[in-house]
């Protein structure tokens, strides 16, 4: 018996056969109709423009898909189940129904199964492959889970918003991978049961080292030598009267001779250390190695105490950047940055005092305050100076805006995230940052202690003056905010 006679009589004949039944036709039924919505809107995308919502992705990405699959899988259970069912009650046939290739309807029909076969195999590669692309990118992170919606927002208003999510989140290979869908799937398990915590804490622990993160775009050996920053800040008064503090910091790195240099220069060196909370905000201990390979503790502990119980941990770009691509800001910083940059006016009088009045209310949900915020602003100013709703209504309107996009950028009422939840650590303004470490309370054995000394940093050419000369000096007329130092 030739190969293909045999495939016609032993396997063709009875597939045939036995396919005939409810669970099969309903299988190819769920297929088809999944298969030509998917390959439609796949189609759909590349001649125009849908909208971006992240369920339609779960929906055209995850959950037809799986459809699709279901449904091949009913073909061969119904198959299956039929056979059986015939095998129990004696009824197989001796021989199968005929199959003739010379009959122009059958041959066309097997034609068509046969087409179909190879374009369920595409459409099911396709499918997967664009479904493990949707589930890493970050529409599927940010706004499939609503609980992440505080992380979105910073990070689409962060530096990094080009960056995809999983490049920071998951490393390569199939352990990470693997090890994240894990981590996933328990989140799931979580929201579902509404056992998720409420703030979302910090993934720092989590995250992969520096130099898989961070290192694959930046060099650290790079050598910036000093940077200028200029930091504006607003008074409470009625007119808002700005000062500006200009400072040299000294960044550092690598220099020419090998040397490490500023701020990134000494913390290049290998640096461990204890922190003894989760937000590792507190450090009473840190060991630095010397170039000549010995190592000194410091310790803000009681002399002859033992080293604390704790995370210890290799500092690297993550221990000062922790916010680098979700940055939530205190709502005096970002108010006065909004009025630096011109988006809120500073010639709207006592602008200063109210927006952070308004800023720091409690609103019981993000609507209100996008509610209330200008409705409150209009209401001062109706009360106390009408004249200027008159004469400066449209930056009225735009100043209540911003300030309402403010609130809705750092605070997130329903996952308990308000100003000052997550701390940044650059700086030491706002948060203790760099102080957690130079505080003069970290001390050696041999009564050295980390350097407190400002100008190990950075050096301040003017603080909080009023139109610096520093600056018309160096024929600087406009400043952009900078960083908080």
């Amino acid at each position: 018996m030739s190969f293909l006679q045999n495939f016609r009589e032993n396997w063709l004949r009875p597939a045939l056969f036995f396919g005939n039944n409810p669970i099969s036709l309903a299988g190819g039924a769920i297929t088809t109709a999944s298969g030509v919505t998917m390959v439609g809107y796949w189609i759909a995308e590349l001649v125009g423009h849908l909208n971006e919502n992240p369920y339609l992705g779960i929906i055209f990405s995850l959950i037809l898909p799986i459809l699709f699959v279901i449904g091949l899988g009913l073909i061969p259970i119904g198959v299956l189940a039929r056979r059986r069912k015939l095998m129990r009650a004696g009824q197989i046939p001796a021989a199968y129904p005929k199959i003739d290739l010379n009959d122009r309807i059958f041959r066309h029909g097997l034609d068509i199964v046969l087409v179909t076969t190879i374009v369920n195999l595409l459409v099911v590669a396709t499918a997967s492959y664009r479904g493990a692309d949707y589930m890493d990118s970050p529409q599927f992170c940010g706004q499939s889970c609503h609980v992440m919606n505080p992380e979105y927002t910073a990070y689409q208003v962060g530096a990094h918003s080009h960056v995809a999510c999983v490049q920071c989140h998951i490393g390569e290979g199939a352990e990470a991978y693997f090890s994240a869908k894990v981590n996933g799937t328990k989140q799931i398990i979580e929201v579902a049961f509404d056992r998720y915590p409420r703030p979302i804490p910090s993934p720092v622990t989590n995250l992969r080292p520096a130099r898989y993160t961070c290192e694959a775009c930046h060099t650290p050996t790079r050598f910036d030598g000093d940077k200028l920053l200029v930091k504006s800040e607003f008074a409470d008064d009625e007119k808002n009267t700005e000062t500006q503090t200009v400072l040299i910091l000294h960044l550092g790195g690598v220099d020419s001779l090998s040397h490490l240099t500023g701020i990134h220069g000494v913390h290049l060196g290998h640096i461990e250390y204890i922190a003894t909370d989760s937000t590792r905000t507190t450090i009473p201990w840190v060991e630095r190695e010397n170039p000549d390979g010995s190592y000194t503790v410091y310790s803000s502990l009681p002399a002859g105490s033992r080293a604390p119980q704790g995370e210890r941990r290799t500092m690297d770009c993550i221990d000062c950047h922790n916010r680098a691509a979700h940055p939530f800001q205190p709502a005096q910083e970002a108010l006065n940055q909004a009025m630096a940059d011109g988006i809120i006016s500073a010639n709207l009088p006592w602008i200063h005092k109210e927006g952070l009045q308004l800023l720091n209310a409690t609103y019981t949900s993000q609507a209100q305050a996008r509610a209330e915020i200008p409705q409150a602003l209009t209401a001062f100013y109706r009360k106390s100076n009408p004249d200027v709703l008159t004469a400066k209504g449209p930056q009225v309107k735009a100043a209540a805006q911003e300030l309402a996009t403010l609130y809705s950028e750092n605070v997130f009422p329903s996952m308990k995230v308000t100003w000052g939840t997550h701390p940044n650590h650059i700086g030491h303004m706002s948060y203790p940052g760099c102080f957690r470490c130079h505080d003069g309370s970290h001390v050696a054995k041999n009564g050295e202690a980390i350097p407190q000394d400002c100008s190990v940093c950075h050096n301040l050419l003017s603080v909080e003056e009023a139109k610096p000369k520093v600056l018309s000096d160096l024929g600087i007329q406009q400043v952009v905010v900078g960083s908080t130092y």
